[in-house]
């Protein structure tokens, strides 16, 4: 979503994706062509080379894989035949080296979280700018080199330009979740539309195949267009991860974050991002059946959310404006 984002403010100039999961994509601008990727993990009956610990310096190079292979080929084939180009690297640091061995200029997408390990030293040192899709008041950490290497873009999602002007029903409350691993789980949603039966709960990206009585819960699976549901509920509940926080400010939702576990603590350092502030609250997954989320729904019921700063208005522009420049600088 962010990249097609990103992609739709850069007209006017040739743009290439490269990806292993890039039919997922269907519509695609005239400026815009897809490279794809095989993946860089075994296929049934391939035999992997055994190795020792894998290098501190990289994050994901296993010995022995077709795809790896091939994947290399393609993309320094892509560097050579495209040239001159400017790589935009989103979360992969030996793409962003590769990239550099090429003698290929990158920028990283910087995310959250706590990137201080070899691998991502290395590829920040050699990018030639990092850019954070977030205000660089959401920064956390020291105000290092890297730091001052970092052009905060300011936030943006896919609902900056949903009007968000239904009526809200005070009891209707909407739940996210996503497909990277979640706490969020049937069990859980039982658990809380049992002791909040006042309140009506709508799921959103889970199909609950057991049956069950709680006339207040309802599974709506994966859904196309999620603004009107969650226009009209409250409260959403979600975890922390980029877009779903972006979401829910471009929304102005009231918003309880469950940070999930991932590389890096990128959720955790996320919501230590927006904590504290009205109508946001943060609960993390051991603190889930220990909650009284009576008394949690009616608290911040009560309480107008603060998304002060979150999302910038001009923050497509200035990234793609930063793209273009950095690249005018080479070329």
């Amino acid at each position: 979503m962010r990249t097609m984002q990103i992609v739709n403010a850069l007209k006017g100039y040739q743009v290439i994706l490269m990806g292993s999961g890039l039919n997922k994509i269907k519509q695609l601008p005239p400026h815009v062509s897809l490279v794809h990727l095989p993946l860089d993990i075994p296929e049934e009956n391939e035999k992997v080379v055994a190795s020792s610990l894998p290098p501190t310096g990289l994050h994901y190079a296993p010995l022995g894989i077709q795809g790896s292979r091939d994947r290399v080929a393609i993309m320094t084939d892509v560097f050579r035949s495209h040239y001159p180009l400017i790589l935009v690297v989103d979360v992969s640091v030996e793409v962003a080296l590769l990239a550099r061995l090429a003698g290929i200029p990158t920028i990283i997408i910087r995310q959250h979280g706590k990137r201080n390990d070899l691998a991502h030293q290395l590829a920040y040192d050699s990018a030639e700018l990092l850019i954070a899709p977030f205000a660089k008041s959401m920064y956390i950490g020291e105000e290092d080199h890297f730091f001052r290497k970092t052009f905060f873009a300011g936030g943006f999602s896919k609902f900056d330009q949903t009007k968000n002007d239904q009526e809200t029903d005070p009891k209707m409350i909407c739940i996210l979740v996503g497909k990277g691993g979640t706490s969020i789980n049937p069990e859980l949603l039982k658990h809380i539309a049992k002791s909040c039966p006042s309140y009506h709960f709508n799921v959103m990206g889970l199909t609950n195949r057991e049956t069950h009585d709680l006339k207040n819960l309802q599974f709506h699976g994966e859904v196309n267009d999620p603004a009107p549901l969650i226009g009209r509920a409250m409260l959403v509940i979600g975890n922390t991860g980029h877009n779903t926080v972006m979401e829910m400010a471009s929304l102005n939702k009231r918003f309880i974050g469950i940070p999930e576990a991932r590389p890096f603590e990128e959720q955790l350092e996320k919501a230590k991002s927006i904590e504290g502030r009205s109508g946001i609250l943060i609960i993390h997954p051991q603190q889930l059946y220990h909650t009284n989320w009576a008394d949690v729904f009616e608290k911040i019921s009560s309480e107008e959310p603060d998304w002060k700063d979150v999302i910038h208005a001009a923050a497509l522009s200035n990234l793609a404006n930063t793209i273009i420049n950095t690249g005018k600088k080479f070329f």
